[in-house]
């Protein structure tokens, strides 16, 4: 569902974080995003779709995640308020992905089509390096999360989770959180337990 009431300044400021904008910038900028509200549950892209944008959470949270052959759920990633969510590889290569994003709660998005984005970079040649750097912080963060899953015991996963989404821990349901590290509800409420014991014992 489309609405055309929100600013964009939480995207501008967002922006500012990395370098300033001139009033003429910012005002392509507006001219070429797009707004959305999204419910609880719907989602923004499935597998098999293409990804044509880099959504911009300005309120509520996302999940990118897959599904296995037997059914089960993996959450790859989170995004939040002033985060980005997106599939690099669809995005990147113009190809049917094997992800899905979904709101996990109703949010507000902001989203640059691609064709948009790369008139921004020609005539904002700037942003073109500030989301390079966006790019590669994701890159980054895709490959701890390999790297988690390869080496990482569940308790240290749990232990990742809350340094990556310090804010997300009891915004979550369980359920989501047992996807993104990979175990049952039950056992993270057993991790939890354990943890919250050996607190208590120093």
């Amino acid at each position: 569902m489309y609405f055309s009431v929100m600013k964009s300044t939480p995207l501008i400021a967002h922006f500012e974080t990395y370098l300033p904008f001139e009033e003429v910038e910012i005002s392509l900028i507006e001219s070429r995003i797009s707004r959305r509200k999204l419910k609880r549950r719907e989602h923004l892209l499935v597998n098999g779709d293409i990804c044509r944008h880099y959504t911009f959470v300005v309120k509520g949270v996302l999940r990118l995640y897959g599904i296995d052959p037997s059914g089960k759920e993996h959450n790859i990633l989170f995004a939040a308020e002033n985060d980005w969510i997106y599939d690099i590889t669809s995005f990147h290569e113009a190809k049917p992905g094997e992800s899905n994003i979904q709101a996990i709660e109703p949010s507000e998005i902001i989203q640059i089509a691609q064709q948009d984005l790369y008139h921004l970079y020609v005539n904002i040649p700037k942003l073109d390096r500030v989301f390079k750097v966006i790019t590669e912080e994701k890159y980054v963060e895709l490959q701890n999360r390999v790297f988690q899953n390869i080496s990482s015991t569940a308790q240290q996963r749990y232990t990742y989770f809350h340094e990556k989404y310090p804010n997300l821990a009891t915004r979550l349901p369980n359920t989501q959180i047992a996807f993104y590290l990979g175990i049952t509800p039950e056992f993270l409420s057993m991790i939890r337990k354990e943890m919250v014991q050996g607190k208590t014992k120093k």
